[in-house]
């Protein structure tokens, strides 16, 4: 674990916290699918498909539109990391949020296997949405960094516990660096090589 300086704090940035859950999400969800779309279910494939695409639909819209007015209170007034900051890695983000979630991710995938008895491959496409909607999130997170030139971090401590969101409750607002800084690409994807050096 990265320790901030005197005075500092261990940051982490905003939009790769929230593309930290889209992969594990989209790719149990698709696994899911494909395994209950195997099952005829209470109301038949072509039912339960055809729910789990309207399902699939729902949860991208609904995750990746709601509490973006909570993460535009919170960058507006964010101020400038402090020298003694330390910007957590993206692989460190990533592996800390996916090591805290790691049990809702293996019961949602275990709900959505067990609810393919009831409507084939629904589940699992509203397993995939939810991924899906996080990605648009942190590419949203990213035009909003680019619209500001400036990267936006949260503070690690206020993302301990809970449901460790970077627009949760504990979170009072936002730091920001330059554009290049840190090893994460506006919207949190990882920075090409050539572009670290």
């Amino acid at each position: 674990m990265m320790r901030a300086g005197r005075g500092g704090q261990g940051l982490a940035r905003v939009a790769v916290v929230v593309r930290a859950g889209a992969a594990p999400l989209w790719w149990l969800g698709v696994f899911a699918a494909g395994i209950g779309a195997l099952v005829p279910g209470l109301t038949g494939r072509r039912i339960g498909v055809s729910a789990g695409a309207a399902l699939f639909l729902v949860a991208l819209a609904v995750v990746a539109y709601v509490r973006r007015g909570r993460y535009r209170e919170l960058a507006r007034p964010a101020v400038r990391a402090g020298k003694h900051d330390v910007l957590q890695d993206r692989a460190v983000s990533m592996r800390n949020w996916r090591r805290r979630h790691r049990w809702w991710l293996l019961l949602g995938f275990l709900a959505a296997l067990g609810s393919a008895f009831a409507v084939p491959a629904a589940g699992g496409l509203l397993l995939a949405g939810c991924g899906v909607g996080l990605w648009l999130k942190a590419s949203w997170i990213g035009r909003l960094e680019e619209a500001g030139e400036a990267l936006l971090w949260v503070r690690v401590d206020w993302m301990s516990g809970g449901a460790s969101s970077p627009a949760g409750k504990a979170v009072k607002g936002y730091r920001t660096t330059g554009i290049a800084a840190g090893d994460a690409m506006p919207g949190g994807a990882r920075r090409r090589a050539s572009a670290l050096t």
